[in-house]
């Protein structure tokens, strides 16, 4: 494994833009912590981002992966790029004549985005813990390590979406193009679910059928935490409206990740088996 691992990291290294794009993804990870400064001043309103509790153990954990979830997009960038340099440069043709066998390949390139899946995870685990030992009013022990399954929900919904760029990066060649069926994707999902939202109004259905979609899917490992902090939740109570949100990491939509996960590196494989490189 670290044979294959050391040969996609050779490649990614050799690649500028690669190189760019991963620093600056971790470079933008690292600036959650920049939300500590924002405040805003005028005259009697003070704000101070910080001081509504979205560093306070347990919420820092699901604020922090939901925030830093959003910015996945930097890695399937250079995901869909690995593939497609593997086709441009012929590089691929070239590692299975030196003797790398297909199942090998696959194998790299999905241990190459559980890695950074992994690293992303344990880095926000570290900027959230450090965050939140400087900001949080509560730091017992018992308090700091709750909640800690949006830590595991952030891990297994990076592995599902990179996997899923990786099977993009193979069917489709170009990165350019594999980013692009990306966003349509999204689309149709989101489109198919305003369809279902119409039909049945009350969205139980559409929740229902929606959840198996891959990337709503993930998606739901980690809801929106905002509605959870107490400044939302008063100026809500102030226009009589109340939240009932459920913010909880399901096992079973772990399981469906999951599956979708495996499906895709499945998928891969087959697509490389059945192709004349």
């Amino acid at each position: 494994m670290l044979r294959l691992l050391n040969i996609e990291f050779i490649k990614l290294w050799n690649n500028r833009a690669s190189k760019i794009l991963i620093l600056a993804y971790f470079i933008l990870l690292s600036c959650i912590a920049l939300i500590a400064a924002i405040k805003f001043d005028f005259g009697f309103f003070k704000f101070h981002l910080a001081e509504q509790g979205i560093f306070n153990f347990p919420y820092i954990w699901h604020f922090n992966t939901y925030v830093a979830a959003a910015l996945k997009f930097f890695l399937a960038i250079v995901i869909v790029s690995m593939m497609a340099n593997e086709y441009s440069n012929k590089t691929i043709k070239q590692n299975l004549i030196d003797g790398l066998s297909k199942k090998e390949f696959i194998l790299s390139k999905f241990l190459t985005v559980a890695v950074f899946a992994l690293v992303s995870t344990i880095f926000v685990f570290i900027i959230s813990l450090t965050l939140g030992y400087i900001f949080s009013s509560f730091t017992e022990t018992s308090i700091v390590f709750s909640d800690l399954e949006y830590i595991v929900a952030f891990f297994i919904k990076l592995l599902g979406f990179f996997s899923f760029c990786l099977f993009l990066g193979i069917l489709i060649k170009r990165s350019a193009f594999a980013l692009g069926f990306l966003f349509v994707w999204y689309m149709a999902e989101g489109f198919a679910r305003i369809v279902l939202n119409l039909w049945d109004k009350t969205s139980e259905y559409a929740d229902a059928i929606t959840q198996f979609f891959p990337l709503q899917s993930m998606s739901n490992l980690i809801k929106q935490p905002f509605s959870r902090l107490g400044a939302v939740k008063e100026m809500a109570n102030q226009v009589g409206e109340q939240f009932n949100f459920d913010y909880t990491v399901h096992w079973y939509n772990i399981i469906i990740v999951l599956f979708w996960t495996s499906l895709f590196v499945i998928f891969s494989y087959k697509l490389l088996q059945k192709r004349d490189l």
